[in-house]
């Protein structure tokens, strides 16, 4: 696996997927972008780089080994991106992770006898709830917080540091200190635009918009990992709208892991999505499948278990810009980052959890082998609350 730090030379624009070009249009920043909007940056950079002729490649003439040809994606794929900063004084260079709250991880501020609001995180537990209760979820058992002493209302913009989210990967509650706001991270600034016709090359009437650019903090950037390819290691990359550069810095990956002999020990565990999830059925992961006794059952990769119950953030929808084609990309509803899945019963070798946290949610063979390629359905396991073993 290859990674690199992508650092900011410019502010850089990561445009969501709202519409956008109507008189008075705003246009939102995604941090961090989606997978695909690096995927695109590192294998055009790296097809320039061998001088291969980009109108061939397109038109699928040039079959490149490990990137194939747009019809035929070859083995190299994107395994990660994420929120990263980078520690300039090692050697050899390496960075920290950062990631946003899983969605079973609720953060709130409380107010400690009138003095200033401490930040405090809590996980939700998967229970069965009372019969009486009534509720339209299909699975067995429902992500429940405790509620403390105190009511807290739920508050957002935090990110766990890369110790923070080793707790998280044990089985633990982050502390308070591993919580980062996002304002210490990067600022947004509001960007005016107009829009220009192109045979006059002077301003439309009406066609005033804004835009959303990101301002990363000194040694704020993003870290990508990479599979089956030669990244590029030194030099710029055009990255994001108006391809705005960042400098590339090859790192040490040093990714938090689960102990996979807990998980088998405890015959249960959690999946957590660390990118973007395209799946056929919606919400419900490939490799799900539903029983004649209503269970739902994963079988992948060797993995096998039952599904109990989901925490599951807000849908969103992704598209993008086919540069082969030169069209649009089909519109796609996906599953955000940071959703979590409870599995119980499970039954695997520790092999197959590494092929599993290996290939991604994918199905063999691949639904999409192009948005495999781009890095979305990628993972990670973690044991439920309260498992975690002390070593």
């Amino acid at each position: 696996m290859n990674a690199l730090f992508l650092d900011p030379v410019d502010i850089l624009l990561f445009r969501g997927n709202r519409l956008f070009g109507e008189p008075g249009s705003h246009g939102d920043a995604l941090v961090p972008p989606w997978p695909s909007v690096v995927a695109g940056a590192l294998r055009s950079r790296m097809l320039v780089d061998e001088g291969i002729d980009l109108t061939r490649f397109a038109a699928n003439q040039i079959d490149h080994p490990e990137l194939g040809s747009p019809a035929q994606p070859g083995p190299f794929a994107v395994t990660g991106l994420y929120l990263a900063r980078l520690q300039p004084d090692s050697s050899p260079q390496e960075c920290e992770m950062l990631m946003a709250a899983p969605s079973d991880l609720v953060i709130a501020a409380i107010d400690r006898d009138g003095q200033e609001k401490a930040i405090e995180a809590r996980l939700m537990q998967p229970q069965r709830l009372h019969p009486a209760l009534q509720h339209s979820g299909t699975l067995p058992l429902s992500p429940v917080l405790p509620q403390g002493s105190k009511r807290t209302k739920p508050t957002g913009g935090y990110w766990l540091t890369q110790r923070g989210w080793q707790q998280y990967l044990q089985g633990m509650t982050p502390t308070a200190s591993e919580l980062v706001p996002s304002n210490q991270l990067w600022l947004l600034d509001d960007r005016v635009g107009v829009g220009l016709d192109s045979d006059t090359r002077s301003a439309r009437e009406g066609q005033l918009f804004t835009v959303q650019t990101v301002s990363f903090q000194q040694d704020i950037g993003l870290m990508v990992t990479a599979e089956h390819a030669a990244l590029p290691q030194h030099g710029l990359l055009r990255l994001g709208g108006d391809g705005r550069a960042v400098h590339i810095v090859p790192v040490r990956p040093n990714l938090p892991t689960a102990r996979v002999e807990d998980l088998l020990a405890h015959r249960r565990c959690r999946l957590v999505l660390t990118t973007p999830g395209i799946f056929r059925n919606g919400w419900l992961p490939n490799g799900f499948e539903l029983r004649d006794n209503g269970e739902m059952r994963l079988n992948l990769h060797g993995v096998h278990g039952r599904l109990v119950t989901a925490s599951i953030g807000r849908s969103e929808v992704i598209s993008g810009w086919d540069l082969a084609r030169r069209r649009p990309k089909p519109a796609e509803r996906v599953v955000p980052t940071g959703s979590v899945y409870w599995l119980d019963e499970l039954e695997a070798t520790p092999e197959a959890l590494a092929k599993l946290v290996d290939q991604g949610l994918w199905s063999a063979p691949c639904e999409d082998a192009q948005r495999r390629a781009e890095g979305f359905n990628r993972l990670v396991l973690a044991p439920w609350a309260g498992d975690q073993t002390k070593h």
